[in-house]
């Protein structure tokens, strides 16, 4: 690990004892590109401020909590009892320093990307001007994006699958490319905002919100609640919140809300009718609509297409 991020550039040392190490691969393909992936479970209460990296104007995708860690004799069984912290894609510039809030007996799984914005736009090529906030080096920006189910396959793909014999930075970096290819995907189907500069206080009022959205999916909080926990006007909120996350703040409740209920449907093997009861649907008619609109399918479809694939 100390390894890797030396040959990044990033300072990381100091940080290391607070952390129990579960497992940890990197590569690193320079100048352009370095993707590392792995498990930790923290000992105590820190926080760190991201640090720079060799990678010129490197932009950092992260995959955190995605996915569970394997336990040493490779079966799905965690390594760790710890709570697994809530997942989320976070995508920010190296060049704004971003600060990072780690709480003791937590478990923390990551694949993090860093690749070069030149590189980047390469392969991006005409689709680059629809993503023009992300190469603008005086852009404040910080963007969260909800799981899809190809990052989430591709992020399996990375982690478990047994890596090849042979050229395996060669795999591992088309794998980092399809990820990011699912990630711009998913990044082009958000709404269009304005491109707020934002600070440290916006970004943490707007999560601030968002944790009081995820707190209660059987109820819409309402807009005057969330105003009061951010401390903004109605205005600044939804658009703040747009640009963060991608879409408003009804919308992005109903996209959770059916993120959920998906879950239960896969997980929990719950009936259909369970599912939107517990998310606070009293019509199933106007759940299965929800649902459809968010997840592609209709729940009993959904449900139908997981027993498929697992024949």
């Amino acid at each position: 690990m100390e390894q890797f991020t030396n040959k990044v550039g990033v300072t990381f040392e100091e940080f290391l004892q607070y952390f129990q190490v579960n497992f940890f691969k990197g590569f690193i393909f320079l100048p352009d590109m370095a993707m590392h992936f792995g498990s930790f479970v923290t000992n105590q209460d820190f926080t760190r401020v991201t640090g720079q990296s060799d990678i010129k104007d490197g932009i950092g995708f992260i995959f955190y909590n995605i996915f569970e860690d394997k336990a040493p004799d490779g079966t799905d069984n965690p390594t760790s009892t710890e709570p697994l912290e809530p997942p989320y894609v976070r995508i920010f510039p190296y060049s704004i320093r971003q600060t990072l809030h780690f709480k003791k007996g937590t478990r923390v799984t990551h694949v993090s990307i860093s690749i070069s914005a030149e590189y980047l736009k390469e392969f991006l090529r005409e689709e680059a001007d629809h993503f023009g906030y992300l190469f603008d080096s005086a852009n404040n920006f910080w963007i969260e994006e909800l799981m899809t189910d190809d990052i989430l396959r591709t992020v399996n793909d990375i982690v478990k699958k047994e890596e090849p014999l042979t050229m395996k930075g060669f795999y591992y970096k088309l794998k980092a490319m399809e990820l990011l290819f699912y990630m711009f995907e998913s990044l082009k189907k958000r709404e269009s905002s304005v491109g707020l500069k934002l600070n440290g206080k916006e970004i943490q009022a707007v999560y601030r919100v968002r944790d009081k959205i995820v707190s209660s999916l059987d109820q819409p909080s309402t807009i005057a609640t969330l105003k009061e926990i951010a401390g903004m006007n109605e205005l600044k909120l939804r658009k703040v919140f747009t640009q963060v996350f991608g879409m408003g703040i009804y919308d992005y409740y109903q996209r959770l809300r059916m993120k959920e209920a998906a879950r239960l449907l896969r997980e929990e093997k719950v009936s259909v009718s369970e599912a939107g009861f517990r998310m606070g649907f009293e019509n199933l008619g106007h759940f299965t609509k929800v649902f459809e609109k968010h997840i592609g399918k209709k729940p009993k479809k959904y449900v139908q297409s997981l027993n498929l694939t697992n024949l």
